[in-house]
Formats: C-alpha cells, sequence, structure tokens
C-alpha cells in the first residue's frame, strides 16, 4: 500500500505537463477515487469528472482559461458540489485526498481556485442550477523542464516555503506555541498539515491542543482582505479541508484512532473560525 504521509512529503503543484497519454488502468483507478471520495466529514457530497481536452473543440479549450498558466495538459479533475453549511471544507478534504493518491501513481496536479474560467469548466460537468464549480485541476506526467513562467508563479506564491510550527500550532490558547515535546505522537502529524498546499501559500489553519488531552481543535486565521472577488470559492475554507484531510491520514497511518467532532472549547481563542475537533477513540 502506497504511503499517504510520503506522498504528502513530495508532492509539489505541477504546471507543466508532457503529452504522455496516462495509461488506461492509472485512468480507471483515477475514475474509481472519485467514488470513493464522494462525501467529507461534514456530509456533503462532492461530484468529479475526468474531462479531456483532446475530446473537445479547440475553440472549447480556450473558453478554459488556463492557457498560459497550465501547459501541456490534457486531463482536468472538475469537482461541482451544493453550497451548504462546510461545503467546501468537504471540498478540499475529499480533492486533496484524490490528489496524493494521484501523487503516488507518479501522476502531476495543481489546486486552480481562481485562474479558470467556472463558466466554461461548469458547463464540462453539467452543473446544475444550485451547483458550484469550486476547484479545478490538471492531471498527467510532470515534465522535467518548467517554463519560465512556471518558475515565477510558484516563486511569488513562495510555494516552496511554509510558515514555521509555532505560528500554525498551539497548547491550551492561542498564546502559547505547542512545542514538538508537548505534541507526543502526533508530532509528525502535525508536519504533515504544516506541509499542506494552501491558496496562495496562506496556510490560515490553527490548531489547538488541550492541555493534558490528545484532543485538537483546528481554527481558521483568515486573511484580512483576502477571497472577496465575487464568484470566486471560499478558499481558506477549502484549505480547512485539506488540513483535515493531512491530519486524518497521517494519522490513520501512524496507527492514532480517532475522529472529527463539534466539540467547540468553551474558551474565547480570539479572532479566529471554529471549524471542528479531532477527538481520540
Amino acid at each position: 500500500m502506497e504511503s499517504m504521509i510520503e506522498a504528502i512529503h513530495k508532492r509539489k503543484s505541477v504546471r507543466t505537463y508532457t503529452d504522455q497519454p496516462i495509461e488506461k488502468e492509472k485512468r480507471e483507478k483515477i475514475l474509481d477515487l472519485f467514488q470513493q471520495n464522494q462525501y467529507g466529514p461534514f456530509g456533503n457530497e462532492v461530484r468529479f469528472k475526468l474531462i479531456d481536452l483532446d475530446t473537445m473543440q479547440q475553440k472549447e479549450v480556450k473558453t478554459l482559461g488556463t492557457y498560459g498558466i497550465i501547459n501541456g495538459a490534457k486531463l482536468y479533475i472538475v469537482s461541482a458540489v451544493k453550497e451548504s453549511a462546510k461545503t467546501m471544507v468537504d471540498v478540499g478534504y475529499c480533492f486533496e485526498k484524490i490528489i496524493l493518491s494521484a501523487a503516488n501513481l507518479g501522476l502531476g496536479t495543481c489546486w486552480m481556485g481562481g485562474t479558470f474560467k467556472r463558466a466554461s469548466f461548469s458547463k464540462q460537468i453539467n452543473v446544475s442550477d444550485d451547483e458550484v464549480v469550486p476547484i479545478v485541476s490538471p492531471i498527467g506526467y510532470a515534465h522535467k523542464k518548467r517554463t519560465l513562467r512556471d518558475k515565477a508563479i510558484r516563486r511569488m506564491a513562495k510555494g516552496d516555503t511554509r510558515k514555521p510550527w509555532q505560528d500554525l500550532f498551539f497548547n491550551s490558547d492561542m498564546n502559547s506555541s505547542l512545542s514538538n515535546d508537548a505534541a507526543g505522537e502526533y508530532s509528525s502529524v502535525l508536519e504533515c498539515v504544516r506541509l499542506g498546499p494552501s491558496a496562495t501559500n496562506f496556510q490560515p489553519w490553527r490548531i489547538i491542543k488541550e492541555s493534558e488531552k490528545d484532543i485538537f481543535h483546528l481554527y481558521l486565521k483568515r486573511t484580512k482582505g483576502y477571497n472577496k472577488a465575487p464568484n470566486v470559492a471560499d478558499l481558506q475554507m477549502i484549505d480547512m479541508g485539506i488540513a483535515m484531510c493531512h491530519f486524518e491520514l497521517a494519522a490513520q497511518e501512524s496507527g492514532i484512532a480517532g475522529k472529527w467532532e463539534n466539540q467547540r472549547p468553551s474558551k474565547d481563542m480570539g479572532n479566529v473560525e471554529y471549524i471542528v475537533s479531532w477527538m481520540p477513540f
């Protein structure tokens, strides 16, 4: 069985692809992943579809709005969901499971939340009136050489950097950083969360561990003025789903049993939004 922890550590965004087609067996595995990851921890259903640009007319391809951002990709994963409470968290959770599994298949992907034409992708997945397309991703084999624009985008997004541990993980409240020693067996789990991708690499997740207990509360610290554009999904809520995905997969692989529950602490944690809590069995 492929390691999800290894996938978390090795996976990077790919914007430049070869023309090598994905083998039939791998395409079938991707379609199976769509079925296996239809529901997130909050119970929202997420639809996925694999669209092939080679089956589309050139004028249709141009309407997708990915030209210049993504190069060489022929296949895209498209998501669709009905908006309700914590919908975007479930989108991030489900989509990231698929992306990590794709990495274990040797395939490259790239989260796209703003640099594509939603209306065009919506047509490809036949959205209903109450559905939206929050995220898409190209999928294929990474090219050894990246374009200058690819390198520039990654550099501007600071794609190779992550916030330090003490800015993300806390003990009891937001005033006390959580040490690796205090995290105990969850130290590697939290490191997997720290390595997670996020929109513009803002890493909006904050995790507070209860003192003397292996209970972890996940919060969203929003980036001021970010994600206010119309017709754009709540990308930072999607980021929280990615964080939950990494936490859960790393815990499971490390032999740590637990589940997500709504256990909001009674104390005020300041200017952050409560999302969910990890409760050990």
